[in-house]
């Protein structure tokens, strides 16, 4: 088993002798999102802790965009459910990138792309730098604030 799934499990146990609610929905549903991944291809596969990472952010991205339609239409007590469902997953994922660590991995890509195609990139080859800079974001920030920094470093 990945460790990640395994701590995510030893967790739910703890969280359902403590009688801690939220914790013990969270990482169920969280559990069951990681099964229903595992179970997605037609040969079951046990997902590493970078696929079980991607799950969970995925989950988190759900609760913060529910929180806030709840927010909207005046519902405050389930916008505050799903912040706290949200700030559990968080636990569970390395902190996220600030602006200028991003800007930082940005520019790395940008130089990467730059040495490999023997000039500056230009907005045509905004593909290839997305590409090496998800992969060396990995995870740790949106995919929106990776673009926008990619344009505009490649416009500037």
């Amino acid at each position: 088993m990945a460790s990640l799934k395994e701590r995510l499990q030893s967790d739910l146990t703890a969280a359902m002798k403590n009688r801690d609610k939220t914790r013990v929905a969270t990482l169920r549903m969280a559990l069951t999102g990681v099964a229903t991944e595992e179970a997605a291809d037609q040969a079951r596969r046990e997902l590493s802790d970078d696929d079980v990472q991607r799950v969970l952010n995925r989950e988190l991205r759900k609760r913060k965009e529910a929180a806030e339609a709840f927010a909207n239409a005046g519902r405050t007590e389930q916008a505050r459910s799903e912040l706290a469902e949200a700030d559990v997953l968080a636990e569970y994922l390395p902190r996220p990138l600030d602006d200028a660590e991003l800007a930082a991995l940005v520019a790395e890509a940008v130089a990467e792309v730059t040495d490999q195609i023997g000039g500056p990139p230009g907005q045509k080859q905004m593909g290839q730098v997305m590409k090496a800079a998800n992969a060396k974001v990995s995870g740790r920030a949106e995919g929106g604030r990776v673009a926008a920094l990619v344009r505009a470093q490649l416009k500037g």
